[in-house]
């Protein structure tokens, strides 16, 4: 059986994962994009080894943050694990749509995707490959940064990539205003816990790379300690960017995976867990 708990960020997916994990004896599997990293520890909320209790995780802490990392080698690693595991209870938990799609579908990688050099090409050129990938491409031809990205995403052999895993989605929700407010204190709490100090570390030892410089929580604070923004307007930034990315999230859930989705009671997890129990139970028969 195969279970994979989305959602966007503070809303109980870690403590779903591990309870589900316990009443089906399942291995857990990592689905967010910056959790493959070492030492992105509290910027990334990820999980420790207390609240693990004792149940296998795979794919988290695997990279250091200045080694390569693509959704091809995300792909690869997890379609191994499957493979390994194909007799045990498999649960995915992250927040990086992305990379389940890409374990459970038939995503066809290109194994160089996000690693092209475009600093030969003009904007023009640049822009006439786009449409020759997607005649249909809408994006503005001076916008170099999306038409680098656009080219460098993913190639499909399907437009709607075919299921290769029975699996059943879990997403777990809250109202939009209480989730604003739940991201604005958690990034509060991380701050407490010392998120400075962990990203610090990095920028003292001049290591630039991309998890660093794009990942929330991380590229703010690179422009604290470049003196560009007050500390104050670094943290509210994080908030702000957890926030909108919240939404990016729920977009990419709705409209690319087929999610069950569950409102959590925060006053009362435990019925929220027995709703998904309920739920996962009707229908584990047909995995």
């Amino acid at each position: 059986m195969i279970l994979a708990i989305v959602g966007p960020t503070a809303v109980g997916k870690t403590k779903m994962s591990i309870m589900l994990a316990k009443k089906y004896d399942a291995i857990i599997i990592n689905s967010d994009a910056m959790q493959v990293y070492k030492d992105l520890n509290i910027g990334t909320a990820k999980v420790t080894e207390e609240e693990k209790e004792g149940v296998p995780h795979f794919l988290f802490d695997i990279k250091n943050v200045d080694e390569e990392y693509s959704i091809y080698d995300y792909q690869k690693d997890v379609r191994k694990l499957l493979e390994e595991y194909k007799d045990k209870n498999i649960i995915f938990v992250g927040g990086t749509g992305l990379y389940l799609k890409s374990a459970l579908y038939d995503y066809d990688l290109d194994k160089e995707s996000g690693k092209n050099d475009y600093s030969s090409y003009s904007n023009e050129e640049l822009y006439k490959m786009a449409l020759e990938k997607d005649k249909n491409c809408d994006i503005h031809p001076n916008n170099r940064v999306r038409l680098e990205r656009f080219l460098d995403k993913e190639k499909t052999t399907h437009k709607e990539p075919v299921k290769l895993y029975d699996h059943l989605i879990i997403g777990l929700t809250v109202d939009r205003d209480i989730l604003y407010e739940r991201i604005n204190k958690r990034v509060d709490v991380m701050v407490n816990q010392g998120l400075l100090d962990e990203v610090k570390y990095f920028y003292d030892n001049k290591i630039y790379s991309k998890p660093l410089i794009n990942g929330i929580g991380y590229k703010e604070l690179y422009e604290y300690f470049d003196g560009e923004v007050s500390l104050d307007v670094a943290i509210d930034n994080i908030k702000k960017n957890s926030r909108h990315y919240a939404k990016r999230q729920y977009t990419f859930f709705n409209n690319q995976l087929d999610v069950n989705w569950f409102n959590v009671n925060l006053d009362n997890f435990e019925e929220t867990y027995l709703n998904v129990l309920d739920f996962v139970e009707k229908n584990k028969g047909e995995l």
